[in-house]
């Protein structure tokens, strides 16, 4: 395995700068120097964004910057010791002992755990004060491939006593954090405690916290067992360890996985850096939740809100939540049409437009030995057809129960999904599918709230939930709205098909305006799914629906694709962060993926998003005028074979692109201030 560290990753007493963007920028120039990075910019934007996520100073004069990175080619430790000390973020003040740990993309089991390892033994005071008294590099790296090895430190003999007796407490703590992952330990006191810790890169402060709280706890004469949930792997504890706990603390800054595990305890929740700086308060406030019958606890889930989303989504309004709602049901329902869709495609490519009438005969009268007439083409043109038109029939369903999802929870999905499907069955459509779910998941969230007895609390999210939320949703649906809703999807359709010249253009205009507004946000996703909605009524002879489908997608390739060029065209007026968005946004733009154009849009969106809307309105009029059909609902340009009027396809988004480009440059360049790079040069010391 390569050495984590070496001497020339090592900087002693040096001032790097007074700020962490300095210091992190100066480690990361090291670590590629070293070979061990194929750029230094890439990885000091990496390292430096997830620093501006959190604060990663802690206590003890220790900040401990970190990073995954597609620019890091092997797992390395950067370690600066420095003077002045420069402010991280810790309560106690600034640092002086700086490690900088940079991971690859895919790094292996085997060093995250050693980059954890390390980690956890910076809150180790003999360590510590070991790396502070050390008088060359060579010492450092001695010390710290000591501490991943689990060596006695050989420099440890200059570590005061007490610092070196605080710091076989917390090794202590640290080993009794994973032995008792599993099973349940002795307890001294009468509380029993578990925790979850998780941070969004996994590497040091999910483990940290860990050891911090275990400690606390230990000083506290409590028994606390910690589940870590980072990248080095997590061993879930025990079901029987959970079960005689009195309280749960989660220190995360991501989602717990497996919540429902911990339903019932009383909870503290807090932010992963808090179990590190302030373990002994957090242990305290559990002991106080376990003894209080009105703490906030783990919801029994899908039956309660969580207690921290209610007090996210207390000044939310009712657009707010509608808006939240459709999204969710939208991007669960586009991977159904996005295969079905493609599927239909390949059919009619090997098959024919009239594998129409004959795919069902064929899928179940012929084989590979019994092929129909026409040959192998047919047969398995009729099969693709068969799953893609099959995988197409979970739109309004996958639509509606995922909406309901959105806002009851597991319970919701049940009626949602039957909601929608006699919402199809009604010939209610897309829209039955929204109304559908709405009313599903609002009628699940309405009975989750009753306060039932303890002996049906277990029947309520799989039975009772989607039992009476079935009944009213789609109730309604097959007696009052449904009805009426297919008399309006039914004339939204006709008037579609019969829009052609100028009217089609002003469609496609108005479709170029809408996926180009807020890039992958709610007016975008109402332009897609109108358009998937209506993918599978096109036909040879009503080939309106595919000129939708044609438009939006071609309308949505152009702001990412702008951007990419504009970046080419003047990099003077973009970030360093922003020309390299740029670079991916080439491929994002050519995969149909609208939201590569995002970072621009949320760093100048006064001047990018209306020249996306211009790029994307002349786009749309484009592929309208020029009768361009889609029969693929996704995929940009690697769909070509889906596409009729291909040439004009890329014709049309070309232009739009050009034009996108053009003025976003124009805009920056007279309409406001040249924008800097955000990222300054640090002169390197050695």
């Amino acid at each position: 395995m390569t050495q984590l560290i070496t001497t020339e990753l090592v900087e002693l007493d040096q001032n790097l700068g007074n700020t962490p963007e300095a210091v992190i920028r100066h480690l990361a120039s090291k670590v590629a120097a070293a070979g061990r990075a194929t750029e230094v910019e890439g990885l000091f934007a990496d390292a430096f964004a997830r620093e501006q996520k959190t604060a990663t100073g802690i206590p003890g004069g220790i900040a401990i910057p970190h990073c995954r990175s597609a620019a890091v080619t092997e797992p390395t430790l950067a370690m600066a010791r420095l003077n002045p000390k420069v402010d991280f973020g810790a309560k106690d003040g600034p640092a002086d002992l700086i490690f900088f740990i940079a991971a690859p993309d895919g790094a292996d089991q085997a060093h995250l755990k050693l980059l954890s390892k390390l980690a956890r033994s910076l809150i180790k005071k003999d360590f510590t004060a070991a790396l502070r008294n050390a008088s060359s590099r060579e010492e450092i790296v001695e010390l710290v491939d000591g501490a991943l090895a689990d060596k006695p430190a050989a420099h440890a003999a200059a570590v005061p006593a007490d610092a070196a007796a605080a710091g076989a407490a917390s090794g202590a703590a640290g080993a009794s954090a994973v032995a008792g992952a599993g099973t349940p330990a002795a307890s001294s006191g009468p509380k029993r405690l578990v925790a979850v810790t998780a941070c969004p890169t996994g590497i040091a402060h999910t483990y940290m916290a860990a050891d911090s709280l275990v400690a606390a706890a230990q000083e506290a004469g409590v028994d606390l067992q910690v589940e870590t949930q980072g990248s080095s792997g997590a061993k879930p504890l025990d079901p029987a360890v959970i079960a005689a706990a009195d309280a749960v603390i989660f220190a995360v800054d991501v989602d717990v996985r497996g919540k429902e595990r911990f339903a019932g305890k009383p909870v503290i929740n807090a932010p992963v850096k808090r179990g590190i700086d302030e373990p002994a308060k957090m242990v305290q406030e559990a002991l106080a939740a376990a003894s209080d019958p009105n703490a906030r606890r783990v919801p029994h889930y899908g039956a309660e809100e969580q207690a921290e989303q209610a007090a996210a989504e207390k000044g939310e309004h009712i657009g707010q939540k509608l808006k939240r709602a459709l999204l969710t049901g939208v991007s669960y329902m586009i991977p159904f049409v996005a295969g079905g869709g493609l599927l239909i495609a390949l059919g009619f490519l090997l098959g024919g437009y009239d594998i129409t009438d004959v795919a069902d005969t064929v899928v179940v009268e012929n084989n590979f030995g019994n092929l129909p007439e026409g040959g192998l083409a047919i047969y398995l043109g009729a099969v693709l057809f068969k799953i893609g038109a099959l995988s197409m029939g979970f739109l309004v369903p996958a639509l509606a129960g995922y909406i309901a999802y959105a806002i009851a929870d597991r319970p919701g999905i049940a009626p949602g999904f039957v909601a929608g499907a006699v919402s199809g069955f009604m010939g209610a459509g897309f829209l039955g599918g929204i109304v559908g779910g709405l009313l599903a998941g609002y009628m699940a969230h309405l009975i989750g709230t009753w306060s039932v007895p303890r002996w049906l609390r277990g029947l309520m999210p799989v039975v009772i939930i989607p039992l009476l939320a079935s009944i009213f949703a789609s109730g309604l649906m097959f007696l009052v709205l449904g009805g009426p809703i297919a008399g309006l999807t039914a004339a939204l359709n006709s008037w579609l098909s019969g829009m052609t010249g100028a009217s089609a253009v002003v469609l496609g205009i108005i479709l170029g305006l809408m996926m180009c507004f807020d890039l992958g946000g709610p007016v975008n996703k109402v332009a897609y799914a109108f358009a998937v909605a209506g993918l599978s009524a096109g036909a040879a002879d009503n080939q309106a629906p595919w000129q939708i489908m044609a438009t939006v997608m071609a309308a949505g390739m152009v702001p990412p694709l702008a951007m990419a060029l504009a970046t080419v065209l003047d990099k003077k007026l973009f970030s360093l962060a922003e020309r390299e968005n740029g670079k991916a946004a080439w491929l994002l733009g050519a995969s149909f993926i609208s939201e590569g154009a995002i970072p621009f849009a949320a760093a100048d969106p006064l001047r990018v998003i209306p020249a996306s809307m211009l790029g994307g309105a002349l786009t749309g009029a484009l592929t309208m005028a020029f009768g361009v059909t889609s029969q693929a609902p996704h995929g940009g340009i690697f769909v070509f074979f889906a596409i009729g009027n291909v040439l004009m396809f890329v014709l049309s988004i070309i232009a739009g692109t050009i034009v996108t480009a053009l003025a976003v440059v124009a805009l920056k360049r007279w309409a406001a201030p040249k924008t800097a790079d955000t990222v300054e040069s640090v002169p390197a010391t050695v």
